[in-house]
């Protein structure tokens, strides 16, 4: 198995330095990440539900795709590269913007990230990798802030404070 490294930085994402990725959780320090929205031509957002093995945020429902760049990575190449991953989905992304967000779960872990937002389009299905994804399925924005607003539960703390902020 090899070992996975986020890449610390500070509230300007200027790069600090870097840590294994399951210890920045577990010391919640600021570290870089990437949120992927995708839409079809109906406008419609691709939802996947997090594989129910994930470490935090299992079974919960969210944007396309998420992650960190390895160090040396370019954050959109690295954006792309998830995508492909865990959707089977290649098409050109566009930045969108970032923010901070900090949260802690149940088992310990904190998520303290400085996330960059990027957007794409297409009209493919995903093939799924199921060690990431439970499933996924599209839905019309108005009706997930619906479904936020009703099962907040029920969706990852990052993907409903991107919501808010951007759709």
């Amino acid at each position: 198995m090899t070992r996975e490294e986020v890449i610390l930085v500070d509230e300007n994402d200027n790069a600090l330095g870097r840590m294994e990725k399951l210890e920045a959780h577990e010391k919640g320090v600021l570290h870089r990440a990437f949120s992927v929205f995708i839409f079809n031509h109906r406008r419609e957002m691709l939802l996947q539900q997090r594989a129910l093995g994930k470490y935090h945020s299992a079974g919960l429902w969210t944007n396309a795709c998420c992650s960190h760049p390895r160090p040396e990575e370019d954050t959109a190449l690295a954006a792309e590269r998830r995508l492909k991953e865990e959707m089977g989905l290649a098409t050109p992304l566009t930045y969108k913007g970032n923010f901070v967000y900090k949260t802690a779960f149940e088992n310990g872990l904190t998520e303290y990230e400085f996330d960059h937002v990027f957007t794409g389009t297409t009209s493919r299905q995903p093939v799924i990798n199921t060690h990431e994804v439970e499933d996924y399925k599209w839905l019309g924005v108005e009706d997930i802030k619906t479904r936020i607003a009703s099962h907040p539960q029920e969706f990852t703390t990052w993907f409903k404070m991107a919501i808010a902020k951007w759709y």
